[in-house]
Formats: structure tokens, sequence, C-alpha cells
């Protein structure tokens, strides 16, 4: 019938990309709210909630650099893998 396997990969893709969307846009919204709570408990408007939000965004920032990362040097492995070494690779 019909090949699905690019369909499934392009779903994976928009599925991986919505949830990392979701998960840079809200995980600091509910730190921050959190903060700002404890401000307003602590009085330090809005110490907290900046700090919160600094450090969540940050992490999250580096969080997504660190899987960006490991799936290049996955991808890299994969295609050095499908390399045929009797065959020099063009420029060299």
């Amino acid at each position: 019938m019909f090949d699905l396997s690019d369909n499934r990969e392009v779903s994976r893709g928009f599925g991986d990309a919505l949830s990392t969307a979701f998960e840079l846009a809200v995980t600091p919204a509910i730190v921050a709210f959190l903060g700002w709570r404890l401000d307003a408990w602590l009085g330090t408007t809005p110490l907290f909630l900046l700090v919160f939000f600094v450090f969540t965004m940050g992490y999250e920032i580096w969080k997504l650099f660190r899987r960006y990362a490991t799936q290049m040097q996955q991808q890299e492995a994969k295609v050095a893998g499908l390399r045929r070494p009797d065959r020099e690779e063009p420029g060299r």
C-alpha cells in the first residue's frame, strides 16, 4: 500500500518540536510563578521571580543545546557507518 515511514518521521519531528516549545514556555512560567508567590510571602518583590526565571531559562537552553549536540553526534555516527571505507571521500 503506502509507505508510512516518511510520514511517521515528520509526525515524530513535529511532536518533538511541539513538546520542546511547550517545555521552553511553560516550565519557566511555572517556576517564575512560584518565585512570584515566594516574593509576595517574603515581601521581596521581584527578587525570587527574576532569579528563578533566569535560572530556569538558562537550564532549559543548556538542556536544549545538550540534546541537540547528542542528536547530531548520533546522526554523524549513523552517517559515518553508512559510508563505505573502500571509497575515498571527495576532496581528499
